[in-house]
């Protein structure tokens, strides 16, 4: 036999539930004559009893009534499958932007500042004329040196005449053996101060050309220290103006030496690929090599350093500054990764809401690994293309009917 509806109880319920009013009113009509008259205590109480039992029938008739059901709204979602795919393992670190190479220029003569030949912040060549001293002292003694050495190779010229002539008077025993051997010795006397000329002319050249300060590296120049007229010593500290290599340029990052240990980088030279990030951690300033890690591991930190070489083509990176480094250490062929706005955090840790075949969605708990380019590595807890929510989970339960709704507000990408 077929169990009664909602809607057949409803309506049986209706003829019965009139009847019982008419009854009450009815009652009630009488009573008022009867109040007026004065009938016997007895017979009143009576009447009044049955009056109170027909309103009480009446309302629970009305009460057992269930109201109807009213299914439960659908919640608008976004999901997103999750992907399999070759994922590159990195490792995080913070950086300092170093000068490549960094030279301070200096003088290495004594003299004045006759030219200054370059503008500051200029990018200069290697061998670039910078700065010129006055020459006219220099040149003045290199003159100086090539005049002593034509009077001594004129002395050794006549020396060895009178030697040839003394050579040959001793084959005919017109000069002694003595005479012929303190000529020689002459010959090799002036022949050494010729030589020692022509060192001190090599000396006053080179000091010459020192009056001509040029750049021994390519790169840009800073602000000058040390104006025209100025006069220079060899032994000043104080540099006038210093040169700053900056393609390529360096980073030195900081890493936990923990953290090295479980990649395949190794002390000494190496060639991992490091990418240098903002200080918003997604503006993505350089990609680079890491050149070298330190040979020693700092013991107040735990930490080590490593060398990293970019070629900053576009003057991203400027001495001084901090940057994040992101360093590939290895690649997972075959990572499951899913939005990183996928991923929920609860008591019981990392979860994701999975939508399953009939539109019912459920609480997963999964591990997570990192976190790169808006999507996060899953460890344990997910499978190739399962659907997971990207937006609209705050509404969530496990077992809650959902749609799935294209036209909803995208959700927020996550760096």
């Amino acid at each position: 036999m077929e169990a009664p509806t909602q809607a057949s109880l409803f309506s049986q319920s209706r003829p019965v539930r009139r009847a019982a009013c008419l009854l009450a009113g009815a009652g009630v009509l009488i009573l008022i004559p009867m109040l007026y008259i004065g009938w016997p205590a007895r017979e009143f109480s009576a009447f009044r009893s049955f009056i109170k039992a027909t309103a009480g029938y009446a309302s629970q008739t009305v009460d057992a009534v269930p109201a109807p059901l009213v299914p439960a709204p659908l919640v608008p979602v976004h999901v997103a499958l999750v992907q399999q795919e070759a994922v590159p393992i990195y490792l995080a670190c913070i950086g300092t932007v170093q000068a490549y190479n960094t030279v301070s220029i200096t003088s290495r003569v004594d003299g004045q500042i006759a030219q200054i030949l370059f503008v500051e912040g200029q990018d200069v060549k290697q061998g670039d004329p910078l700065v010129i001293i006055d020459q006219r002292p220099f040149q003045a003694l290199l003159d100086q040196q090539l005049a002593t050495l034509q009077k001594d190779q004129a002395l050794l010229a006549g020396a060895v005449l009178d030697m040839q002539r003394y050579d040959t008077l001793a084959i005919k025993s017109f000069a002694t053996q003595q005479q012929v051997d303190q000529q020689h010795a002459l010959v090799d006397q002036y022949r050494a101060q010729t030589s020692n000329d022509q060192a001190q002319i090599n000396y006053a050249r080179t000091q010459l050309e020192y009056t001509t300060i040029r750049a021994p590296i390519s790169g840009r120049v800073g602000i000058r220290q040390i104006d025209q007229g100025n006069f220079l010593h060899a032994s000043d500290s104080k540099p006038i103006v210093v040169i700053t290599q900056l393609q390529p340029i360096s980073v030195i990052f900081t890493l936990a030496a923990a953290a090295l240990e479980r990649t395949k980088l190794t002390l000494g030279r190496v060639a991992a690929s490091v990418v240098a990030i903002g200080q918003d951690d997604r503006t993505e300033l350089d990609r680079g090599t890491v050149e070298v890690v330190d040979n020693q591991v700092d013991q107040s930190t735990g930490t080590i350093k490593l060398r990293a070489s970019f070629p900053n083509t576009e003057f991203k990176l400027w001495p001084g500054n901090f940057v994040n480094g992101r360093i590939t250490v290895d690649t997972r062929p075959e990572g499951l990764t899913v939005p990183a706005i996928a991923l929920q955090h609860g008591p019981r840790g990392d979860f994701v809401w999975v939508v399953k075949s009939d539109n019912t969605v459920m609480s997963v708990n999964v591990t997570a690994d990192q976190v790169a380019n808006g999507r996060v590595l899953i460890e344990r807890g997910l499978s190739k293309d399962q659907r997971v929510v990207t937006s609209g989970y705050y509404r969530l339960e496990n077992g809650a009917k959902v749609e799935i709704d294209a036209t909803a507000e995208k959700p927020p990408s996550a760096g």
